[in-house]
């Protein structure tokens, strides 16, 4: 958590971590790596490579004399972990849940409480009661941190975390007096981690899924429409808040938008329609 005010220092020469974290130096740097109902990884990725995106995470970047890079995705992650059922959206009120960013906002304005809580420390808190519901990443690192021997139902999908983003960052004085050869291998690491990051993650939580449901008997449990709808509404109002505290911060939201949009017309003719062929039969039983 210290390492983006250490690269910024020279203190070290690179850092990762995710661009959400460092929300409280500049609301901006939020919708470049999660946005609750905003683009899923392969969304991020082409405004990144292929519209304004990566320009714009420089933009914000460079008054703390950073340089970024994109680090790779989770893809669309799980919606978390409950010890009640979410049957409409008043089931969030004093609900105490772990779960961080924009979504965490989300969760307030519905009238729950977050509780931030370190990784390490989730399975206990969950297991104590001291949080009634966590979100975590999705069924591969969930299964490795036991999370359904705490928790009784498993709700999809990740409406608050829909294609997370990693990042790497350099110290931007060091980076600009690199040799152009030297830069160019440094983005084209990244790129070649970038895309290894999310296949990882793509070949490993099917199986993660399937064991889950099959073997340790997790009730898979996708959010109602109510509750979604409900949720989206509240999360347009806290985005808006969030983008509305910089010029920057503005900026940043209203390209990120409008490359949505584009984006999200292709997709529904296209992605969507097609696993809409090819999984009519979802959601897995055990």
């Amino acid at each position: 958590m210290e390492s983006f005010q250490a690269v910024s220092d020279g203190t070290v020469e690179a850092g990762s971590g995710a661009a959400y974290y460092w929300a409280g130096k500049e609301p901006a740097t939020q919708w470049f790596s999660a946005v609750p109902f905003g683009m899923n990884a392969q969304g991020l990725a082409a405004w990144f490579h292929g519209g304004d995106g990566l320009k714009l995470w420089e933009e914000v970047y460079a008054p703390f004399n950073l340089v970024p890079r994109p680090g790779g995705s989770t893809g669309v992650q799980m919606g978390g972990w409950f010890n009640k059922k979410i049957n409409t959206i008043n089931d969030f009120k004093g609900l105490k849940m772990r779960i961080p960013g924009l979504g965490g906002k989300v969760v307030a304005a519905a009238g729950g409480t977050v509780v931030l809580t370190p990784g390490g420390e989730i399975f206990t808190n969950l297991e104590r009661g001291v949080i009634d519901a966590t979100e975590w990443v999705g069924p591969l690192h969930d299964l490795r941190l036991g999370l359904h021997q705490a928790a009784k139902y498993y709700y999809y999908p990740g409406w608050h975390e829909p294609g997370t983003y990693l990042e790497y960052f350099f110290n931007k004085k060091l980076f600009d007096s690199l040799p152009k050869d030297l830069q160019h291998i440094i983005d084209s690491a990244c790129m070649e981690n970038e895309l290894w990051v999310l296949s990882q993650f793509e070949a490993q939580n099917g199986a993660a899924l399937q064991e889950l449901i099959n073997k340790h008997k997790v009730q898979l449990i996708r959010f109602p429409d109510e509750v979604l709808n409900a949720l989206r509404k509240l999360a347009i109002d806290v985005v808006e808040a969030e983008a509305a505290k910089t010029p920057i911060a503005k900026k940043v939201n209203e390209a990120f938008k409008k490359f949505q949009k584009i984006v999200g017309t292709w997709g529904s003719v296209s992605e969507k329609a097609y696993y809409d062929i090819i999984q009519p039969n979802f959601p897995l039983k055990a």
